[in-house]
């Protein structure tokens, strides 16, 4: 049989069947453990697999099928390992807050940058728009203005009072969506806001620390009634390229990327060479001090600040 992995939890996946959406708990079979290569996990959510069911009713996963794309994170061991949060995905959902707790633009970048290194169109959704007074909202549209200018939607909502929540869901229609965000910026609020029947455990805010606490424990794969499937992911404080060298790194920022071939040398840092178109754009205002910083602090590996 066939079907797709929706949780993962080490050592069982849940898989559910693609025609009768049966879900059967699976283990994999040994001799595939040690395909995961640089990798933390051989297996996640979002992979399809064959298996075949047992005397005990359980599964035994024998085949992973070829990945179209997928998305990861940097393994918190010290290692260069890095552990695939989710595979095959139509689109990243990066659910963000301007407050309460805040989400940097550093965070912001690495995601949307990570999103871009495995071929993944991105959004970005803001949310507790209910918590924003003026200043928060002039930031909000300060940031609508950086991202939507070299490509990426941006929405604002808010998942108490079920703001322009009829286009988040219509986001996620028919698509198979990874949400992703640091703890506390309501994914789940948002999910249940729109799909009830799931209930999914939502977390308090720490007030000492203004930071989420953690409830999602596992990636787990959900199926919408609009047709769509949602990857809700634990919150995540470490975006980052895994196994990119130094010279890639622009390639991953659409406003660099589309200035490529007017730098005067081909191996431009844009750093610190002259004749560079990106330094100049960016002198000019036309490209975001917010968006190269973080193109610097990821070009020299410091990519682990906000």
């Amino acid at each position: 049989m066939t079907g797709i992995v929706i949780k993962s939890t080490g050592s069982w996946y849940s898989v559910m069947q693609d025609v009768s959406l049966i879900v059967t708990q699976c283990k994999l079979r040994g001799k595939f453990k040690f395909k995961a290569n640089k990798f933390t996990n051989p297996i996640a959510v979002g992979d399809v697999v064959d298996y075949t069911i047992g005397s005990d009713q359980t599964g035994i996963i024998t085949n992973i099928h070829d990945r179209k794309n997928y998305i990861v994170r940097k393994s918190i061991k010290l290692s260069k390992q890095a552990h695939v949060i989710a595979a095959n995905i139509d689109q990243a959902v990066l659910i963000a807050t301007i407050a309460l707790p805040r989400t940097t633009t550093g965070f912001i970048d690495r995601f949307l940058a990570t999103a871009e290194a495995y071929s993944i169109p991105s959004v970005i959704v803001f949310n507790k728009s209910d918590l924003y007074g003026g200043a928060e909202i002039e930031k909000f549209n300060e940031l609508k203005g950086i991202y939507e200018s070299i490509g990426y939607k941006c929405y604002l909502v808010s998942a108490l009072e079920k703001t322009i929540l009829d286009d988040f869901s219509n986001l996620l229609k028919e698509k198979i969506s990874l949400l992703a965000g640091h703890s506390g910026v309501g994914k789940s609020t948002l999910i249940n806001s729109i799909e009830p029947r799931l209930d999914l455990k939502t977390g308090n805010i720490s007030l000492a620390h203004s930071k989420g606490k953690h409830t999602t424990t596992f990636a787990e794969m959900f199926m919408l009634s609009n047709g769509g499937f949602i990857i809700d992911t634990p919150g995540i404080k470490e975006f980052g390229l895994s196994d990119v060298e130094p010279w890639e790194v622009a390639h991953y920022f659409p406003e660099m990327r589309a200035l490529f071939n007017e730098c005067k040398f081909d191996n431009c840092t844009h750093d610190h060479e002259p004749g560079c178109k990106v330094i100049e754009e960016l002198q000019k205002g036309n490209i975001s001090l917010s968006r190269y910083s973080s193109y610097i602090s990821m070009l020299y590996g410091d990519d682990n600040r906000g």
